[in-house]
C-alpha cells in the first residue's frame, strides 16, 4: 500500500495535544506516515514525542523558485482568484511538495483542521493528483470565511472528511448532504494509560479547568459561578490552565469578585505540569458556550483526559459534549451562559463524594471505551487505505 502523508498547518502545536498523540500512534501502529508541517511551533512542546517532521521553508523562499513551474491553462483562472484572495502561498506550498510526494509514492495526504494546510492539500489534488482528506474540528467547520477556497469546496473535492463527533458530522451532511457518504465520525483518541485516577487533596476541594482563555470556553462562566458557590458557604480552591487573550479580563473579573483567594489563573501547563491537578482534583467543569460569530467547542479533549482520571464532570449542553458526559452518570450536564444552574450542579456534586466518586469510576470507564487512541487511530487508517485502494490508477497530472 502507497505511504500516506500528513500535512498540518503547524506541527507539534502546544493547544493540539491531540494530533500528536494520532501521529504517534499511527507510527505505533506501522503506518509510516510522512509529516509535513508549514510552521514550526515556537518553543518545541516538551512532551511531544521524537517525530521526523520536515517543515516546508518559508514563503519567500518557496517563491524564489516559481519561475519553474508552469501553470496549465484550465487552472490560472483560480490561481489568479487565490492570488486576489491572499492565498497564493497555498499554492506555492504545494508545488514545492508535490515533487517530494511523488519521489515517496505519496498518493494521499490527510490534514487536521479546514484551515491552510487542508487548502494547500487542494492544491495539491489539482497540480499533482494526490488525494487528500481532512480532520475537521470547531471553528474551522463552524465559522464563517472568506477564504479563497470554501469549506463546501474543500468537502466536495476530498476523498473523504473526518469529524470529532456525531454533532459535527450530522451538521455537516445536513450542509453538504451531495457528500453525506464520505463525511464520517471519529473521535479524538487520548492514551487513556497515562491518566490515572488520583486521590483528592485534603482541605478545600479542588476544582479544575483546562483551555485556551478564550470564550467559547465559557471561563467568565465558570469564575461567576464560583462567586456564587462562594456566597453559599461552599470552600473551595479554582485552578484554570491555560492561556489566551481574555487572560485579563479574567484576572480582572476574578479581583472584582473577591475572589483572589480561591480562584487562580496557572497559565499554561504541559501534560505532566497538569498531571498532579488531575491528580488532586476533586471536580473538573469545563463551561462550553456559544460565540457570536457561531464557534464553539466541539469534542474538548480534556473532558476525555478528565475522565480518563476518574474525575466527575459538570460541563454544558453544547455540540458533542453530551456525547461525551452522561448527565447523572459521569456528571452533570447544565445550560450554557447560565452561573446559577453551573453553580447549583458544581455544589451538588461538592456536597456528595460518594456520587462524584460513582460519576468518576464510571467516566473512566467511559473514556477507555469510547475514546481510546488506538481504537481511533485505526479507524482514520482504514479510512486512509480503503482512498487509497479505490483511488483510481491513473498517471498524476506533472504541473509541478
Amino acid at each position: 500500500m502507497p505511504r500516506f502523508a500528513y500535512l498540518f498547518s503547524r506541527f507539534p502545536s502546544f493547544t493540539q495535544t491531540f494530533c500528536v498523540r494520532e501521529v504517534a500512534e499511527m507510527v505505533r501502529q506501522g503506518a509510516n506516515p510522512l509529516i509535513f508541517s508549514i510552521r514550526k511551533e515556537e518553543p518545541a512542546q516538551s512532551h511531544a514525542p521524537e517525530l521526523d517532521v520536515h517543515y516546508i521553508p518559508h514563503i519567500r523562499r518557496i517563491e524564489r523558485l516559481k519561475m519553474r513551474w508552469s501553470v496549465p491553462w484550465r487552472m490560472r483562472g483560480e490561481l489568479q482568484r487565490w492570488s486576489r484572495g491572499g492565498d497564493l502561498a497555498r499554492f506555492y506550498q504545494a508545488c514545492y511538495l508535490a515533487p517530494i510526494l511523488r519521489r515517496e509514492g505519496v498518493r494521499h495526504v490527510h490534514a487536521h483542521f479546514a484551515g491552510m494546510a487542508a487548502r494547500t492539500a487542494w492544491w495539491l489534488k489539482k497540480l499533482a493528483g494526490v488525494s487528500f482528506s481532512f480532520t475537521g474540528h470547531a471553528n474551522d467547520m463552524f465559522c464563517e470565511t472568506d477564504h479563497p477556497v470554501s469549506l463546501e469546496e474543500l468537502v466536495r473535492e476530498a476523498g473523504f472528511v473526518v469529524t470529532e463527533t456525531d454533532f459535527s458530522r450530522d451538521w455537516l451532511r445536513e450542509k453538504f448532504p451531495q457528500c453525506g457518504a464520505k463525511i464520517h465520525r471519529v473521535y479524538n483518541g487520548i492514551d487513556v494509560a497515562r491518566f490515572q485516577p488520583g486521590e483528592p487533596c485534603g482541605g478545600h476541594p479542588l476544582i479544575l479547568s483546562v483551555g485556551r482563555l478564550i470564550g467559547k470556553k465559557g471561563f467568565a462562566d465558570l469564575i461567576e459561578a464560583c462567586r456564587l458557590l462562594r456566597g453559599r458557604g461552599v470552600g473551595f480552591e479554582c485552578r484554570i490552565a491555560g492561556d489566551g487573550p481574555l487572560g485579563d479580563a479574567l484576572r480582572g473579573q476574578i479581583a472584582r469578585g473577591g475572589l483572589k483567594d480561591c480562584v487562580f489563573l496557572d497559565g499554561p501547563l504541559t501534560q505532566a505540569e497538569l498531571a498532579p491537578l488531575f491528580g488532586r482534583a476533586s471536580l473538573f467543569v469545563l463551561a462550553c458556550t456559544h460565540e457570536s460569530g457561531g464557534g464553539m467547542d466541539n469534542l474538548p479533549t480534556v473532558i476525555a483526559e478528565a475522565m480518563a482520571c476518574a474525575l466527575p464532570v459538570v460541563s454544558t449542553r453544547v455540540a458533542g459534549v453530551p456525547e461525551m458526559v452522561a448527565d447523572g452518570g459521569s456528571g452533570f450536564l447544565v445550560s450554557e451562559k447560565n452561573p446559577a444552574e453551573l453553580s447549583e450542579a458544581m455544589a451538588k456534586m461538592l456536597a456528595d463524594p460518594a456520587q462524584a466518586r460513582r460519576f468518576g469510576l464510571h467516566g473512566r470507564a467511559v473514556a477507555s471505551g469510547k475514546f481510546s487512541i488506538e481504537h481511533s487511530a485505526r479507524q482514520l487508517r482504514e479510512l486512509i487505505d480503503s482512498a487509497l485502494a479505490t483511488k483510481a490508477e491513473t498517471p498524476p497530472p506533472r504541473n509541478c
